[in-house]
């Protein structure tokens, strides 16, 4: 029996969703403990610099722990210590807790994101970032396995707690069933609707775009915008640059200059954020799946849910060419230069060639095996099975 514990809400970071559909595919019970926080990730960022908000953190927090050792100690009642306790993404405090409440027990935190990494990605700086970095430290340090999803977070985990390198086992991403789901059966054709035939693609349609999350540094919003003005200017609608049509999905901190430079420019639908259940099926009713585009640090090192969940759903993934996108998933999406709107522009004309779309398509269809949960959680699977724990 693995618990999975924590204030995660795997609706809105599916992560630990995946995780969870991973390890059941292997024949692993899993029971999740779970008491949501209702923060955001960037209502998170937004009390980390702006700390006179961490009041309203503590105490969901400590209402959500109270829930949870309640929980524990039934779960521990009825059936004995578990095997394996997985603590979900975003779960720098919980792991804390759940160290205490099951002391002889592997404690699995998923640390998908460094809290000083993240804070100082997103324009904070100094002390703060120096205590976010020591919560890293102790957060890793209650875990006798961190996970990590890409090469690049593993050495990183070496920088900040050397003695605990050895604890990082790189698990990447994937993609919850819901988005394999939304992109159709398995050897269909990509970029058709959930729950119609596959869409034809005679060149005579727009080519559509979808952009997802945070507007955050790491996405590098201001390349993509640059990138949009200019392909949707230079698509002209003629035999060879057909038009294209662009639906912007999300909020932060980056949105409002990003929209500035989209005023005007006919063919972009900005919406807020869609809930999470609908977003899979907006996302395959696309053919092209927009990923990250900024050379910062952080964008340099991840791999993110967007180009997993794009590759799920069936669409063609564009995102920027970084040593870990390449070596998890090159050969399956459109890598295109860091921070160079002109090099993403060009693509995007490019796959306005119904020729140039489908072969893409066929390169982005051979990646969707690669993003289910029963794939991914394989690293996971064989460190269980190392320490004994098996289904």
């Amino acid at each position: 029996m693995i618990v999975a514990f924590g204030t995660y809400d795997a609706g809105r970071h599916p992560r630990v969703g995946t995780l969870v559909d991973g390890l059941r595919a292997h024949g692993y019970a899993v029971t999740e403990l779970d008491r949501p926080l209702g923060l955001s990730t960037a209502e998170r960022v937004r009390m980390l610099r702006e700390p006179w908000r961490l009041g309203v953190l503590v105490v969901r927090l400590l209402r959500c722990w109270l829930l949870l050792v309640g929980d524990a100690a039934a779960h521990r009642l009825r059936h004995g210590a578990p095997d394996a306790v997985l603590v979900g993404y975003l779960g720098h405090f919980d792991v804390v807790l759940a160290r205490l409440l099951f002391p002889r027990t592997p404690v699995l935190l998923d640390h998908l994101v460094f809290a000083g990494d993240t804070a100082a990605d997103r324009g904070a700086r100094g002390l703060r970032v120096r205590l976010l970095r020591g919560l890293d430290r102790v957060a890793t340090a209650c875990a006798d396995v961190v996970l990590v999803d890409t090469d690049e977070h593993a050495a990183m985990l070496a920088e900040i707690a050397g003695s605990r390198a050895s604890r990082a086992l790189v698990v990447p991403v994937g993609a919850p069933q819901a988005w394999l789901d939304a992109g159709g059966p398995p050897g269909g054709s990509p970029g058709g609707t959930p729950s119609g035939p596959p869409r034809v693609d005679d060149g005579a349609r727009p080519l559509r775009l979808v952009f997802f999350g945070l507007y955050t540094p790491l996405q590098g919003a201001d390349v993509l915008a640059e990138a949009l003005a200019d392909a949707l200017g230079r698509a002209d609608g003629s035999a060879e640059r057909r038009p294209i049509e662009v639906t912007m999905v999300g909020s932060g901190q980056d949105l409002p200059a990003a929209r500035a430079r989209l005023a005007g420019v006919p063919g972009v639908t900005w919406h807020g954020w869609i809930d999470p259940a609908a977003l899979p099926a907006l996302v395959a009713a696309h053919d092209v799946c927009l990923g990250i585009f900024s050379a910062t640090p952080k964008g340099l090192r991840v791999v993110p849910n967007k180009v997993f969940q794009g590759l799920a759903a069936g669409c063609v993934v564009v995102t920027s060419d970084t040593a870990p996108q390449r070596r998890l998933l090159g050969g399956h999406v459109e890598l295109v230069p860091p921070a160079d709107p002109r090099a993403l522009a060009d693509r995007l004309l490019d796959l306005t060639a119904p020729g140039a779309l489908a072969a893409a398509r066929d390169r982005a269809a051979g990646g969707r095996d690669l993003v289910r949960p029963d794939v991914v959680v394989v690293p996971l699977v064989d460190a269980l099975r190392a320490r004994g724990i098996v289904p």
